[in-house]
């Protein structure tokens, strides 16, 4: 699979090259035509910013994704020193056990560890849970714009593959309507032939 930093570069080209094809049509190629010839052109350019949407999207998705990457590798550094600090309170716990117990105004005490620990342990936990909401979105997200992609294309297929059967009918129609008048004529002939005869 793609990482989210690669697929937002593949989407960035995609969209400057849609974006440049759009410039050359409008500030170039429509300028020079009339008619009939530039309706076509302002026709691809119509469907040309319909994609360069599309992508708009895409990069949207692809931008959150790898927001969320920055936030799952923090979140990983931050458990990672919790962990630190959990051994390191186990540890003079440990110690504190021959001793006598800090006092209740020792801001460095036991108690004071213990508590911190479990505000960043709950701090990382709903952290991690926002991180994992935002990066199924994120990815469901995706999946229904390559979804709605794929769809598109599949209708244009389509439209193409229709237009492409009514043209074949035409043909085969207007080749069985002279079929068909020849057919006539030649009885026609043979007609008029054998009647005057």
């Amino acid at each position: 699979m793609d990482t989210p930093a690669g697929l937002f570069d593949s989407y960035s080209q995609d969209y400057d090259h849609t974006i440049k094809s759009i410039r050359t049509k409008l500030e170039v190629e429509a300028k020079d035509q009339f008619g009939e010839q530039r309706k076509a052109t302002l026709r691809r350019v119509e469907v040309e910013l319909d994609e360069a949407d599309d992508i708009i999207s895409q990069l949207e998705y692809s931008a959150r994704l790898k927001q969320a990457k920055t936030d799952l590798n923090r979140f990983k550094k931050l458990s990672k020193d919790l962990h630190s600090q959990s051994s390191r309170t186990d540890l003079l716990g440990a110690k504190n056990r021959f001793r006598a117990g800090p006092t209740s105004d020792d801001p460095y005490g036991e108690q004071n560890d213990r508590t911190r620990l479990l505000a960043g342990t709950e701090i990382l936990s709903d952290g991690t849970r926002r991180l994992e909401d935002s990066r199924r979105i994120a990815l469901e997200t995706e999946s229904q714009g390559a979804d709605i992609m794929r769809n598109l294309r599949q209708q244009r297929e389509q439209m193409e593959n229709a237009r492409d059967t009514v043209q074949m009918y035409k043909q085969r129609f207007i080749l069985g309507a002279l079929v068909a008048v020849l057919i006539i004529v030649v009885i026609l002939i043979l007609y008029f032939k054998l009647v005057r005869h």
